[in-house]
């Protein structure tokens, strides 16, 4: 992962100081949970600023590492996104901020099982001021359970999985 990511200054870290240190355009490298590696950090793009630069760095690591996912969140902004990826190939990748920044591929069953609303390009979002019904809100609260279904959701990560193993904290180039 951190030859397929090309990071600077690569330092083998504990979670607590690769969580720390991942800011600006350092990343975090998780060791591995289950079958997965995780990578966090600002340095990774956000679909709402440049989805051109989210879709290049998601193909060309899954032209190197074979099945890739994505997923983005900005609870504040209301922005979201998911991808998946195998061998440079888009599977599914959705990201919405204010609008459809990227929709691609058909809704994977997780998604539709999951009820996960995904607007085509152009479409204006329906703002249901009953938040228990907004799409969008609905979208935000039900990413963590999509990230499951695919592979692993960070948010029920506890204790047992910030003791085991080092991970790597890098600058992205």
């Amino acid at each position: 992962m951190q030859k397929a990511l090309k990071l600077a200054n690569p330092t083998l870290c504990t979670w607590a100081e690769g969580l720390a240190e991942a800011r600006d355009r350092r990343l975090f490298i998780t060791p591995p949970i289950g079958e997965w590696v995780l990578v966090v950090g600002p340095g990774l793009p956000d679909p709402g600023d440049d989805v051109d630069e989210c879709y290049h760095l998601l193909t060309d690591l899954s032209r190197k590492l074979g099945l890739v996912q994505f997923f983005s969140l900005n609870r504040a902004l209301g922005h979201h996104a998911w991808a998946r990826l195998d061998s440079g190939e888009v599977l599914r990748a959705y990201a919405w901020a204010g609008h459809v920044a990227w929709n691609q591929g058909p809704p994977s069953p997780a998604e539709l099982g999951l009820d996960l609303r995904c607007y085509q390009y152009l479409d204006q979002a329906e703002k249901n001021w009953d938040e228990s019904h907004d799409p969008i809100l609905q979208n935000i609260e039900r990413l963590p359970m999509l990230a499951a279904r695919w592979s692993v959701d960070p948010t029920v990560l506890d204790e047992r999985h910030f003791t085991t193993g080092r991970g790597i904290v890098g600058e992205i180039t």
